[in-house]
């Protein structure tokens, strides 16, 4: 799935950019920004695996887009910490506004997804 794809680039993208926030935000910043990434396709993962359930699919799409809200507000906290420039934070808050679009659209329409 293309939201798949996606969403793991940008994981890979966030954690190779969170190498290089400082020390002191390892246990805070550095890690909910990783988790809240990599949790977007674990639940796109899981949803796609019960995809034969409409409802259990439509909820981890929304799972999966709630993640990427939160992936989002933890890039605002980088942005203004200093550790991610303007343009950079502008370039990931787009990819996942587009993540989130894909999702919604999943999460409303499951039945386009159900295995035939």
């Amino acid at each position: 799935m293309d939201v798949y794809k996606l969403a793991y680039d940008m994981a890979m993208r966030i954690f190779s950019l969170s190498l290089n926030f400082p020390k002191v935000e390892i246990y805070s910043l550095t890690d909910q920004i990783r988790r809240s990434s990599r949790s977007v396709c674990a639940n796109i993962g899981e949803g796609y695996r019960k995809r034969r359930y409409p409802r259990h699919f439509a909820s981890k799409m929304t799972d999966a887009d709630a993640e990427s809200s939160e992936t989002m507000i933890w890039l605002d906290f980088a942005k203004d910490c200093g550790y991610l420039s303007p343009e950079k934070h502008t370039e990931l808050i787009e990819e996942y506004e587009k993540i989130g679009k894909m999702l919604g659209g999943m999460a409303d329409n499951p039945e386009k997804f159900i295995p035939k």
